[in-house]
């Protein structure tokens, strides 16, 4: 059993980073939502726990030149209650997590930090562009979200470094996120899509949850919307795409997807599901778009 005299608790950011330099074994607890099943389940016995509750710039949230600051500690429940607007596939996303109890805890650091392909948060801060800031006590990077996660439950923090926060690039336009589950409420996501549509740059970019050992993008999906609307004008034109696009574009998604059997779902099973999803949020994000030109 972890002792309190093994739990280092921090008032500021530097003197968490000193404490994890001097202490690479720790591991860094906010929420405890996924720490606390496997310290629960016996699966870890960590030396020591660095409690970040107390980091006040773990918490911050806030704009800066187009995009949203979120500190790593920030909860799902702080962003569905801020950020609908700003980032809102990443507000649906963290609607779908878990129950108001686990929303009031888990933060969008610990998502990054487990790196399982089931998180909820991924999909939609890889789709949108987002950037991760690490820190340790020799300095910060940033690091892009597409690449933060390396496998299952692996990502590219070094041993002294802890999440500080995420850049969200603000949404430029309309956004999606849709999972599919062995039930309708606080799940885990068999497979999850997450879709932005940026009329600025007149893109729109994916990502695929739970169907790959990390968080992917499906680019031939993205390159054939792209053509579909080229050859219509589509982006000054918009109108609801045809039910041959949608399928096509749900399809390619699906083939972009690297998924296993497991308890949760087949191969078969996450690739239709994808597809169906992939199709509807596609849908829904033009049907808006299409909308706010009315």
């Amino acid at each position: 059993m972890i002792t309190v005299e093994a739990t280092l608790t921090p008032t500021t950011l530097a003197e968490a980073l000193e404490m994890r330099a001097a202490h690479p074994g720790s591991v860094p607890i906010a929420g405890g939502t996924d720490l606390m099943v496997e310290l629960n389940f016996d699966r870890r016995r960590p030396e020591r726990l660095l409690d970040l509750t107390r980091v006040p710039e773990l918490a911050e949230l806030g704009r800066d030149d187009g995009a949203v600051h979120l500190g790593a500690g920030v909860t799902y429940t702080g962003i569905v209650e801020r950020l609908g607007a700003a980032a809102p596939a990443l507000a649906i996303a963290s609607r779908t997590v878990g129950s108001p109890q686990i929303r009031n805890r888990g933060t969008v650091g610990g998502n990054l930090g487990t790196a399982s392909p089931a998180g909820d948060a991924l999909p939609p801060l890889v789709a949108s562009g987002a950037s991760v800031e690490v820190a340790s006590a020799r300095g910060r990077r940033t690091v892009a979200a597409a690449d933060f996660c390396v496998g299952p439950k692996r990502n590219v923090l070094d041993a002294d470094e802890l999440i500080v926060a995420v850049d969200v690039p603000a949404a430029r336009g309309p956004q999606q996120f849709a999972k599919v589950g062995v039930r309708n409420a606080m799940v885990i996501a068999v497979c999850s899509f997450a879709l932005a549509v940026d009329a600025r740059s007149r893109r729109v970019t994916t990502a695929i949850g739970s169907a790959a050992p990390t968080v992917v993008s499906a680019p031939e999906a993205e390159a054939f919307l792209a053509g579909a609307l080229d050859e219509r004008d589509g982006w000054d034109r918009p109108a609801r795409l045809g039910e041959a696009e949608l399928a096509r574009f749900g399809d390619l998604v699906a083939a972009a997807a690297r998924p296993i059997d497991d308890v949760r779902g087949t191969v078969a099973y996450r690739r239709h599901a994808l597809a169906v999803l992939a199709r509807r949020a596609l849908d829904w994000a033009w049907t808006d778009y299409a909308r706010s030109w009315a």
